[in-house]
């Protein structure tokens, strides 16, 4: 055809509902599949979405890549599986549903019903399934869709519940005391990796606070001296318990300008109490160790002991960068805090209720957010004559990644995976793995090895894979390895039981230890682990298709938005090393951002979210499949608008 002879105006969408029609009506996907079906295997995981919400713009970005590569290794005679896969369980869904209900917390959840609470998170899940497979569909990623596993399906669950068994037995599957980030909202703590994505920009109250010194030989030499002691959480000194200074930096008895005398580290005195303040004694900080002092508020009643309360602690962790060198305790609400005041035998004190407001019998903040309770409190300082200075601060501070609630750090009891014991081999397991961008290896992934926290498995939530741990009241444990297991532990080998809550918490056994009766912990654990246990569990292994999973593990290829490396990219290197101690993958190709045409983030609140379907309608699906994978290299943010891909159908397709 000449090109004097091309149409003014081409229907692009129309031209591709004519192939779409004729690979459906032909089979073709499949087709091609067994056409390579005896090749040798390469082996493409889907990282799984939950359908509980309409798919975006962002969802077209990731299938572009994940069907390109095994298009083309199919092309190139391998056999390459593409098994779709759907997130089903976890707190988003269970937000979803607390919304459409009326819902504002887990007394609502559990006047409702357990049971049928669960049947409204499955039904969410389920509900936009069908966007998202012609989603899939218009846009050309060939992926089994009629052979999707379930994170919900009881198979899944015995294959995760194995896994956990398996690290169980190693002893690295454990219960403990800590302080870990806690939703109040939610009601469930948190782990480290989904911390990692709630952070944000707020400016919170700084404080520079006296401590007035009661004993020793000080106030018997400098009248009125105080600790001068920094924090910018005025909110947890109702929990005061004690101080902390450094056992090796230098402290000045400082007098200033006004005529007060305060202790604060020789490095910070010019910076926090200005250059006409005069040294009249330096102390090292370990002679400031049992030094008592009078607590700001006096509303939280402290157990009777022996041990040091409202002391100097010495620690090792209190700097010289900022601040005045002197450390407020409180060790409720502060790993570090609860490490250091254990040390020293102190009592753990908590005013603030699961909830996150403080206790109805705490004067003047009885029943405030513990954040909202600051202003009131810095006024209070002030009448009393402890405020010294206060500023506005203003930092990155973490919230719920879903509801957006500020997070707390809260000493409660949660399970924890013990990573950190496999730090070595999560580290030599990275440095075997191929990423792309290669800056990933060492950079965002590798330093987020290098800090590895243990992960905070369990939440005290109810739409989840239960944790599969039964305790008798001997406090002895026994993890269950599948429904066979509990079956045959509870003496009814027909035992057919649903997995979730609440039916599988009537199930109890004699305890295989005692004989006591065993019943089940409440929690249900991280729906992160759900995803990254995707590689076996999507298989029923080990109790079904065994030979499968052991010709698809590790995988050759996956492929998500950059953020995953917090996410399903650790969760999927973390348990393959635990229980396989090998990663689950090989090559990893990580996406960067969607936005909008003016660079910001795309989101309901601003407007800018733009449907797939309807870009794909109007400008056809090559235009956005190719501005997806020709505007920069993978890893660039993308600016997606109607403008950018018109462009690419003027410029590209119709040339």
């Amino acid at each position: 055809m000449a090109y004097r002879d091309v149409p003014a105006k081409i229907d692009l969408p129309a031209m591709e509902h004519d192939v779409l029609s004729f690979w459906k009506d032909n089979d073709i996907f499949h087709k091609s599949m067994a056409r390579t079906s005896e090749g040798p295997r390469w082996v493409f995981y889907e990282g799984p979405p939950t359908a509980n919400g309409m798919p975006g713009t962002h969802h077209v970005e990731a299938r572009v890549f994940k069907d390109i590569f095994p298009r083309y290794r199919t092309m190139k005679g391998f056999n390459v599986p593409r098994k779709a896969g759907w997130d089903c369980h976890g707190l988003p869904v269970e937000l979803a549903v607390e919304k459409e209900l009326g819902f504002t917390g887990k007394q609502d959840i559990e006047k409702y019903g357990i049971a049928e609470f669960n049947a409204r998170c499955k039904e969410s899940v389920l509900r936009h399934v069908d966007e998202f497979e012609s989603m899939t569909s218009r846009m050309g990623y060939w992926v089994d869709m009629d052979q999707a596993y379930w994170t919900m399906d009881e198979k899944y669950i015995d294959s995760v519940w194995w896994s956990l068994k398996r690290i169980f037995d190693k002893g690295l599957l454990v219960q403990d005391h800590r302080v870990s980030p806690y939703c109040p909202r939610c009601g469930t703590g948190l782990s480290d990796h989904e911390l990692a994505q709630g952070y944000e920009d707020v400016v919170d109250a700084s404080v520079y606070v006296r401590f007035p010194i009661t004993t020793g030989a000080l106030p018997e030499k400098y009248s009125g001296i105080s600790l001068l002691v920094w924090t910018t959480t005025p909110w947890t000194l109702i929990s005061n318990t004690a101080a902390a200074v450094n056992a090796k930096v230098d402290y000045v008895v400082a007098q200033t300008a006004t005529g007060e005398y305060l202790i604060v580290a020789d490095a910070l005195r010019e910076k926090v109490l200005g250059e006409d303040s005069k040294v009249l004694e330096t102390i090292v900080g370990r002679d400031l160790e049992g030094t008592g002092y009078q607590r700001p508020f006096d509303w939280v009643t402290f157990p009777e002991t022996d041990a040091p309360v409202h002391t100097v602690l010495l620690a090792d962790f209190v700097t010289t960068e900022d601040g005045t060198g002197v450390v407020h305790e409180a060790p409720a609400f502060g790993a570090e805090d609860l490490a250091l005041c254990r040390s020293y035998g102190l009592p753990v004190v908590n005013p603030v209720l699961p909830n996150g407001t403080f206790e109805s019998d705490i004067p003047e903040v009885a029943g405030v957010f513990f954040k909202a309770a600051d202003p009131r409190l810095v006024e209070l300082l002030e009448e009393k004559g402890l405020l010294f200075r206060h500023l506005p601060y203003e930092h990155s501070y973490p919230h719920c990644w879903r509801c957006h609630t500020a997070l707390i750090y809260y000493a409660q009891p949660s399970w924890y995976i013990k990573t950190t014991d496999t730090k070595d081999q999560l580290l030599a397991q990275n440095e075997k793995t191929n990423w792309f961008p290669e800056t990933i290896k060492n950079g965002r992934f590798g330093d987020w090895l290098n800090n590895n926290v243990d992960w905070a498995l369990s939440r005290n939530r109810y739409w989840g894979t239960p944790l599969p741990i039964w305790r008798c009241e001997e406090n002895h444990l026994t993890c269950i390895g599948g429904r066979a297991e509990l079956a045959s532990l509870a003496g009814d080998e027909t035992l057919t039981v649903d997995p979730h809550r609440p039916f599988v918490d009537d199930i109890t056994f004699a305890c295989p230890e005692c004989n006591g009766t065993a019943t089940r912990v409440p929690e249900v654990i991280d729906c992160w682990y759900d995803s990254g246990a995707m590689p076996f569990a999507q298989w029923g292994y080990p109790e079904n298709n065994k030979e499968t999973f052991e010709a698809s593990y590790p995988a050759d290829f996956i492929c998500e938005a950059i953020d995953q490396t917090r996410g399903w990219f650790y969760t999927l290197m973390a348990i393959g090393t635990l229980v396989f101690e090998e990663s689950s993958y090989e090559n990893v190709l990580c996406l960067g951002h969607i936005l909008d045409e003016d660079g910001r983030k795309m989101s309901k609140h601003l407007g800018n979210v733009l449907e797939p379907i309807g870009l794909m309608d109007e400008h056809g699906a090559d235009a956005l499949r190719w501005f997806m994978l020709v505007s920069g290299s993978p890893w660039s943010a993308r600016r997606v608008g109607h403008a950018t891909i018109a462009e690419v159908v003027r410029k590209t397709l119709l040339t």
